[in-house]
């Protein structure tokens, strides 16, 4: 597994894939028992990966107990990222201040997940998404004092709007307060929405991308046209987070990364995660998929797509099957700059001051 550096606003090293642990423990009723969830990190770390990331909601705070329980005894080695926003307990905590964006809950909820994480420092805290009431100016200032403290060492933002994000940017910039490090998203061939304004953003101010559902919570495998099949299926048991063939251009899609997998003699999955990684080694800012298997064997069929190198036609496929319209101003800038490409330009006339 190749390494690079996460943003380049930091100095953080991270391996190319990242491994989401959502899937370590059973809380929410779908997930991996401790065994598994042993299995799979133990694959992770033999891949050469370094980059786990968990939040404190992950399956009721049972996520980051296991994994502070594996990472024991290797702790320098890894970089730990995790959330905030959500409360660890089911049905968000004991009461309104358990939850949301609030310095209270920041301080509170860094100080919990140390402790089910067994660790002093975390490498990267994430505000998990916005809270609708919290202001930019104090999430910003209460990461900075994390920061000072040593409890974390880089933070982001996690699910906020582009705008929000390039404000934040300038603000820690201007408050002399500690940068951010990057964000995390949603990316894949079947949710490319971020092409519009939050991977052009990152590309310009130079942070870090870590991507998650990576699979479109398991729509690209094909695996969703057999739901016969699929009983045991993130579709039938968590029930969210998940794309489906509703309309002709997912159908479209499904059947172009179908059509290359068959041309590469590769599964669909390998060939979703390498389309991935070939846009991530197109940016300049780090771009890196969060795998999120919840078995091993789930893992092992995942992993493989390091050693998948697409072609141009094949990318070319697979970009134009997943194209969505860039919208207003996007589509309107496009147009006029092709229109002003091909006019021919004059050089202006200098006017001498006098």
């Amino acid at each position: 597994m190749n390494f690079l550096t996460f943003g380049r606003r930091s100095g953080l090293r991270v391996s190319e894939l990242a491994f989401g642990t959502g899937n370590f423990g059973t809380g929410w009723g779908h997930g991996a028992e401790r065994d598994e969830a042993r299995a799979m990190f133990d694959g992770y770390l033999d891949a050469g990966g370094n980059f786990l990331d968990t939040a404190d909601t992950y399956q009721a705070g049972q996520s980051e107990v296991l994994l502070g329980e594996f990472i024991k005894g290797q702790r320098d080695d890894l970089v730990v990222a995790t959330k905030y926003t959500m409360g660890a307990l089911p049905g968000g905590g004991a009461g309104v201040s358990a939850t949301g964006n609030s310095r209270k809950n920041m301080m509170r909820s860094v100080d919990a997940s140390l402790t089910r994480l067994g660790t002093d420092y975390i490498d990267l805290l994430w505000t998990h998404l916005p809270d609708g009431v919290t202001p930019m100016e104090e999430i910003l200032r209460g990461f900075d004092d994390l920061v000072r403290s040593g409890k974390i060492l880089y933070a982001g933002l996690s699910n906020f709007p582009a705008w929000r994000v390039a404000r934040a940017d300038l603000l820690a910039e201007l408050r002399g307060w500690a940068p951010l490090a990057g964000i995390q998203i949603e990316y894949s061939l079947a949710e490319r929405t971020p092409d519009r304004e939050l991977l052009p953003m990152a590309e310009a101010l130079g942070l870090g991308v870590a991507t998650w559902s990576p699979l479109g919570g398991g729509f690209l495998t094909g695996k969703y046209r057999n739901q016969d099949a699929n009983a045991d299926a993130r579709l039938t048991k968590l029930g969210m987070l998940v794309h489906t063939e509703t309309n002709a251009r997912q159908t479209a899609l499904l059947d172009a990364v179908t059509s290359v997998a068959a041309q590469v003699d590769a599964p669909a999955t390998h060939v979703a995660i390498a389309w991935l990684l070939a846009r991530a080694r197109r940016s300049t800012t780090g771009i890196v998929p969060i795998l999120g298997s919840r078995t091993r064997a789930q893992f092992d069929a995942t992993i493989g797509a390091l050693a998948l190198k697409l072609d141009d036609t094949q990318l070319q496929q697979l970009d134009d099957a997943s194209a969505i319209p860039l919208g207003v101003p996007h589509d309107q800038a496009a147009s006029s700059t092709a229109s002003l490409n091909g006019r021919k330009t004059v050089a202006p006339r200098v006017v001498p001051v006098v």
